[in-house]
């Protein structure tokens, strides 16, 4: 796409949102700058390579994946955020710290250097090591890690550097690695049986530095959770009912948590896997330009109508969405830029903040990617990828037609207009350049012709870049090299929560709360079906609040998903249900992340904003009770059993909408209101019966509202009783 045919404010917000989400968190200097280009640049091409040319043994890439992720993650997040600008040092303060500190870390990694290099010059096993060197080692890391992450709080960061406890914590991280490597054949059979005091504090060092990771990047909730599981692990021998268990060393529950039943399990596996390929993808999407092209494509087919920018917010949320990963930074980089233009055209600020939070939540739900749940979902249950996107589809073009028809009602009932046809890219133009939808186009296109994840997203990554040749902004060695680089930025918070996914899956199987859980589901429902169901709703957006959706999804599906499975629900059922309160906990008060991230861009109250954005993604609270009564909306039945579901289910969430916002074809005063939910409860349930009903509850409403809303000034007769 060229300047000249798409030029206007809305390109020049979109390059501005662009550029500031790719910008470093840190004003490096010129050779700790290159120096993180050229990590980010290896990390993301090992990863394709291994995934695709070279395989490495399983262990073996999931610990170099999360080494890689803190490496990364510490020299670009600061611990104080944001960092301190340039300022006169107390270097006598900072020395005896610094040289205490870096002189444990460069022990601490020399020692496994050393083993190393014995290992490879002189054939020395393991046994054959000198009796001082691991011991030391382990203490030395485990210092300099309790040390690190200290002086980070004590000594503020600066705008133009990595701190020496960020390089020490850097250090700290390579030199787990470099012990779990070493000691790798061993540790598969003996972590969490019969550990060695050296792998007891390697792995606390381990875990302190995923806690300290996550707590920079994703915040204090995760950390909190992952802190209450690990001390539940300690404390459970004296706790009541079902959260008893018979108690661990501490050798080996911590050395159970580091191995592919805790940090390197399902979790890992899908961030060191998909999450990686496709955060890849999205990065190469936006390097080339092409992810504006989306953006673009939506304000010249929706920017015109009633509401245009919040139209074209629900577009664009959902198709960058989808491959974002998060809820919250999807509504960073696409609500910068529409938010503002949603309260230009009249919305209030509370309004555009939760409309964006709604829309990039359901980004979340979007086939064919879902954010990262997808993946992990199908590594749960065994259940075929395709299948789960296939099954996806009714219940996210429901929600998406839900939060649009919240949209439209809300414009109406204020009179709102669309953007000026100068301010919007030419339709005609961005047609002639529909092409740019090749990528996605060929990822659902090769995962339907049976290609696997990993080599759809790779083809579709490819043609990403094939299709930046057709653009101004073709992607050349650099350009690739710099999406690479792009794409381990990207990808460290995911990458980080999943490890501390981790920590807490790896507690619900060692403990078996979860199966203790799942007895109670049971129990709860043998009295009524759908309180179980109410408070499997519960655990689930519980968990999810205040943490991204691929941890919050992680954590119910250990926890919930048996459960309901042990009631007699398909896992496919099941793991949806839990999957769309994990994702829209995003937008559900008090801890709404999605909605806060939106609050700070419109300048409104988050509070309010959170329960704005409650209003506007209701239907997402409905559609899952809908499809565990009536799995047909999972594609599960006859074509038409399914069709006459999705259609009924629409005209259902108009209904629900309509009752929200208090519009149908006019005011809707409260009896109309009440009338029209329980119309589009009837509607959305699945039965003939009820669909009869629903429709003919809306068919009444309908002439009602034309015969007398309209006539009187668009006021029902209650609203005008009320009024006088």
């Amino acid at each position: 796409m060229t300047r000249s045919e798409n030029t206007g404010p809305i390109d020049a917000a979109a390059a501005a949102a662009a550029e500031e989400g790719t910008s470093s968190q840190r004003n490096l200097t010129r050779w700790q700058y290159g120096l993180l280009f050229a990590l980010g640049l290896t990390y993301t091409a090992f990863h394709l390579l291994v995934l695709n040319v070279f395989p490495i043994e399983t262990w073996s890439f999931r610990i170099l994946h999360v080494a890689g992720a803190l490496v990364i993650g510490f020299a670009i997040v600061a611990a104080c955020a944001p960092p301190a600008e340039q300022r006169r040092r107390r270097w006598a303060l900072e020395l005896i710290p610094m040289v205490l500190t870096g002189g444990l870390a460069l022990y601490a990694l020399g020692a496994v250097a050393f083993a190393h290099a014995l290992r490879t010059f002189q054939g020395l096993d393991a046994q054959s090591m000198p009796l001082w060197l691991f011991p030391s080692l382990a203490w030395a890391l485990v210092a300099a890690t309790v040390l690190g992450i200290l002086f980070a709080w004590v000594f503020k960061p600066r705008s133009d550097r990595i701190g020496w406890y960020d390089w020490s914590l850097m250090a700290a991280s390579l030199s787990v690695a470099g012990y779990l490597l070493f000691h790798l054949a061993a540790l598969q059979f003996r972590a969490g049986v019969i550990p060695t005091q050296p792998d007891f504090w390697v792995s606390v060092a381990g875990i302190l530095l995923i806690l300290e990771l996550t707590r920079r990047v994703a915040g204090m909730a995760l950390v909190v959770i992952a802190a209450v599981f690990i001390l539940y692990g300690f404390i459970g021998p004296w706790l009541p009912g079902v959260l008893e268990h018979s108690g661990y060393a501490a050798d080996r529950f911590i050395t159970y948590l580091y191995t592919d039943n805790g940090i390197l399990g399902p979790t890992t596996a899908v961030s060191s896997t998909y999450i990686v390929l496709f955060i890849a993808f999205a990065a190469f999407l936006q390097a080339s330009k092409v992810g504006d092209y989306f953006v673009n494509f939506a304000f010249a087919a929706a920017g015109r109508a009633r509401g245009g920018p919040a139209k074209v917010a629900i577009f664009a949320s959902g198709l960058m969405g989808m491959i974002n990963g998060t809820s919250a930074g999807n509504v960073v980089a696409t609500g910068s830029l529409t938010i503002p233009l949603m309260k230009r055209v009249g919305y209030k600020p509370q309004s555009a903040a939760a409309i964006e939070a709604a829309a990039s939540t359901g980004g979340q739900i979007m086939p064919p990617v879902m954010g990262a749940g997808a993946f992990i979902m199908a590594e749960v249950t065994g259940i075929p990828y395709t299948e789960l996107i296939i099954a996806a589809l009714i219940p996210a073009v429901l929600y998406f037609a839900s939060v649009y028809f919240m949209v439209d009602m809300e414009a109406s009932k204020l009179g709102m207009k669309g953007l000026p046809s100068k301010d919007l890219p030419r339709l005609g133009a961005l047609l002639r350049q529909v092409y740019l939808f090749a990528p996605i186009l060929i990822l659902i296109g090769a995962l339907f012709l049976g290609y696997s994840v990993i080599r759809a997203g790779t083809v579709a990554l490819m043609s990403a870049v094939v299709v930046s040749w057709l653009t101004p902004f073709r992607l050349g060695p650099m350009g690739a090299a710099r999406a690479l680089e792009l794409a381990a930025r990207m990808s460290i918070q995911l990458i980080a929560v999943c490890a501390c996914a981790g920590i807490i899956v790896g507690v619900i199987g060692l403990t078996g709360v979860g199966l203790r859980f799942s007895s109670m589901l049971l129990s709860v429902a043998e009295n009524s079906q759908l309180l179980a169901l109410v408070f499997a709703m519960g655990i689930s957006v519980l968990l999810g609040m205040g943490m991204p959706t691929t941890a919050a999804y992680a954590v119910a599906a250990s926890v919930v998903a048996p459960g309901l499975v042990q009631m007699g629900v398909q896992p496919l059922v099941a793991h949806f249900f839990v999957f769309y309160f994990s994702v829209i906990s995003a937008i559900t008060p008090p801890v709404a992340l999605a909605a806060y991230a939106g609050a700070a861009i419109s300048g409104s109250e988050p509070m309010r904003t959170s329960v704005t954005a409650f209003k506007v993604g209701l239907a997402a609270f409905i559609v899952p009770f809908i499809f565990f009564y009536h799995p047909t909306l999972l594609m599960e039945g006859e074509w038409w059993q399914i069709a006459q579901s999705l259609v009924t289910s629409l005209v259902g969430v108009y209904l629900l909408a309509a009752a929200a916002q208090g519009w149908f074809f006019g005011h809707a005063a409260w009896l109309a209101r009440g009338l029209l939910f329980a119309g589009a409860l009837s509607l959305i349930s699945g039965g003939l019966i009820t669909d009869v009903l629903g429709l003919s509850t809306a068919a009444v409403l309908l002439l009602w509202q034309l015969r007398f809303a309209r006539g009187r000034g668009g006021q029902t007769p209650e609203a005008s009783s009320e009024a006088t």
